[in-house]
């Protein structure tokens, strides 16, 4: 009887891939947990630093320093770019299929046709030199995402006072048939309109979709569903454990974008109420996967915000100090990301950097286990420790710490 703890600071990369140059040259340079503790050198991150952080980052400052007793590696992100659903996949053992990058008025034709078969009513706002989006059944818009590298993602924005989830999350899974970009994210929230939608429709080049922030969607009971391209959740480590019979529990943004047949689901954004909400299952339970993501963080990135990042990661790693007291010999904690989001970079997308291994496992100390190929060997080893058959990709380094 033991627990395994997936901690996904959401964004917190520690340097630029080797590919960034060729495939994404936006990025070079980047490194975000480096330049927020540059930016912000009085940031006071002890257990981060207890776990290795700055022997990942190969740099010391007054206030940080490594650590000898630390297990720490970084890993690669194999899946295309630098997305946040995409990363969970793999950290879920999964290699992901690689989609298609286009704006959403390449496919706008056929998604209006699509639809419009299916019996909804559809029609096209933008003016006639623009990027259009689609209105359908004056209660729910489909456009680009704006907030995610654009091409990626296509969004189903609704008011969810004049249409029900099920019914949003239908048209999403409607749209998804016919569309072939990483995700279509579908979603609502109350207290608003298809007025505000329209009102915060926004276009940047050849992209046009409505800005969500701006259009009050998030502030009010929100409500939302990640439907991603080519997912198999079957041979993803949590339905594996599903299938076993190993409790799993899914924390922030993964409980959003991560598939299993677990009621104990905790989605939501603020990070104190993540971690009090983590921290109450793992005292009463003695054994499965705990899977949080702390998005704050990201947020932050995307404000390009270094103060408010600095932040997010200082009540991190209070948190993350409260939990190490609850774990027991046999208990295991990896603290990782997602991807980066370098504030200081120059853009305000995320980018694609290593990312950190932090892992906490009390009496296992000094134990590198290096630069992991894929995010998936978390998966592998979550896997190994529960004694399960293996997701699709990865390779276990519980042997490593064990050693």
């Amino acid at each position: 009887m033991s627990r395994f703890i997936i901690n996904v600071l959401d964004s917190f990369g520690v340097g630029a891939m080797r590919d960034v140059p060729l495939v994404r040259p936006a990025d070079n340079g980047s490194n975000t947990a480096k330049h927020i503790i540059e930016k912000v050198p009085t940031i006071s991150i002890p257990t981060l630093e207890k776990l290795g952080l700055m022997n990942i980052l190969e740099f010391e400052t007054e206030e940080l320093i490594f650590s000898s007793k630390a297990n720490y590696g970084k890993a690669n992100l194999t899946h295309h770019g630098a997305d946040s659903f995409l990363g969970h996949q793999e950290i879920s053992g999964t290699t992901p299929k690689e989609p298609l990058n286009q704006a959403f008025n390449e496919v706008i034709d056929e998604v209006f046709e699509h639809l419009n078969a299916k019996g909804y009513q559809v029609r096209y706002v933008g003016e006639i030199d623009e990027p259009k989006i689609l209105v359908v059944n004056e209660v729910a818009t489909v456009g680009d995402n704006l907030e995610t590298d654009l091409g990626q993602v296509f969004n189903v924005s609704a008011a969810l006072d004049d249409i029900s989830f099920e019914e949003v999350t239908a048209l999403g899974k409607a749209v998804r048939e016919v569309v072939k970009v990483s995700r279509v994210i579908t979603f609502g929230g109350h207290g608003i309109h298809l007025e505000d939608l329209l009102a915060a429709r926004t276009v940047i080049g050849k992209f046009a979709g409505v800005d969500a922030p701006k259009s009050g969607v998030y502030n009010n009971d929100y409500h939302v569903i990640h439907l991603g391209y080519g997912i198999d959740p079957n041979v993803q480590i949590p339905t594996i454990l599903d299938q076993a019979d190993i409790p799993v529990a899914l924390f922030g943004k993964a409980a959003d974008i991560i598939q299993t047949s677990s009621e104990k689901l905790f989605p939501g954004v603020d990070t104190e109420e993540l971690y009090d909400k983590l921290i109450v299952e793992v005292k009463a339970n003695e054994n499965g996967l705990f899977f949080i993501n702390i998005q704050e963080t990201d947020l932050a990135g995307h404000a390009e915000d270094v103060e408010r990042y600095a932040d997010r990661l200082e009540v991190s790693d209070k948190k993350l100090g409260e939990l190490l007291t609850l774990l027991n010999e046999g208990d295991l904690l990896v603290v990782m990301a997602d991807h980066g989001n370098d504030p200081t970079i120059g853009h305000s997308q995320h980018t694609r950097e290593f990312v950190p291994l932090l892992v906490y496992s009390p009496g296992i100390e000094g134990k590198v286990i290096g630069e992991r190929e894929t995010m998936a060997d978390v998966a592998a080893t979550v896997a190994e420790f529960f004694d399960v058959r293996m997701p699709q990709n990865g390779q276990s380094f519980l042997q490593r710490l064990y050693d």
